[in-house]
């Protein structure tokens, strides 16, 4: 990777953890918070503690993820630790800035839904970037270096539901635990699908007779890198080439662009794919 690419990289990293971490901050303060909407988590948590105890959604938040890294620093390892608490101490501050902000709805079916959205891609984009915003995350990487038998997404589901379960006796609301449970698996699906659409990639199939002149122009001009096959027409029964390249769905255009300016007639099939592993692409997790 070019010192340009490794540039790029962190620059769309931070700013996807910067945006992630706010998606989640206002979340949790204008949409979760006033409404007593608690999901799990250590955004859960702070909202018990605000309700019940007057705390600052942003002082509990800060002090819950630090108590948990500091506990499990041998564990989780010095990477993991030092981005969790960085973008904890983002996530605070956004919190505490947008409690100073009114509330978007005080309907609980809308912020349930709609702060579970934003929840989700916040977290999902803070994932994409390598980065974590700690919370649950901590305590199920805590428990499984215990009990290796257990999946870390059962763990994280086990502990949010236990969350939830301590605010139906906080609030004695049925109503409002039903939510909690709504806008658990809605910001899971949020995650899973901003993942997974960060995942799609192009594969291309040209077929063409100068398709080792294209192969040559297409290694030359651009990062990716194309496969030469031979093929043979089964109509004409003549040889031809096949060029196979995966490409991201922005590098489209110019990609046809370059193979039209040497063969008109080139015989181009896009096809979407959801995952592609190797040199040049990123699987997000």
């Amino acid at each position: 990777m070019t010192d340009r690419s490794v540039k790029i990289t962190a620059i769309r990293n931070l700013f996807f953890v910067i945006s992630g971490v706010f998606l989640t901050a206002a979340a949790i303060s204008l949409f979760y918070l006033p409404n007593k909407i608690v999901s799990g988590g250590v955004s859960g948590i702070s909202t018990l503690l605000y309700h019940t105890a007057g705390i600052q959604p942003g002082v509990s938040n800060a002090v819950i993820n630090v108590v948990l890294l500091a506990v499990g620093f041998k564990v989780l390892g010095r990477d993991f630790v030092w981005k969790t608490l960085a973008c904890t101490v983002l996530l605070s501050g956004f919190m505490q800035l947008l409690a100073y902000f009114p509330p978007v709805t005080d309907d609980l079916f809308l912020a349930s839904v709609i702060g579970s959205v934003l929840y989700g891609f916040g977290i999902g984009l803070t994932l994409v970037a390598g980065a974590s915003t700690g919370g649950t995350d901590i305590v199920g990487r805590l428990i499984q270096s215990r009990f290796t038998q257990f999946p870390i997404g059962q763990l994280l589901l086990f502990v949010n539901v236990l969350i939830v379960a301590v605010s139906l006796v906080t609030f004695k609301s049925v109503e409002l635990s039903l939510y909690g449970i709504v806008s658990l698996f809605v910001s899971s699906y949020a995650i899973d699908l901003l993942i997974r659409k960060l995942n799609v990639s192009k594969l291309a199939f040209v077929v063409s007779t100068d398709g080792e002149k294209i192969a040559k122009k297409l290694v030359s001009t651009s990062p990716r890198g194309v496969t030469l096959l031979d093929a043979t027409g089964a109509y004409t029964g003549s040889g031809t080439k096949m060029l196979v390249c995966a490409l991201k769905e922005n590098e489209m255009p110019a990609f046809q662009k370059k193979i039209l300016e040497i063969d008109s007639g080139a015989f181009i099939i896009f096809s979407e794919s959801t995952q592609i592993v190797g040199n040049g692409f990123h699987v997000y997790k």
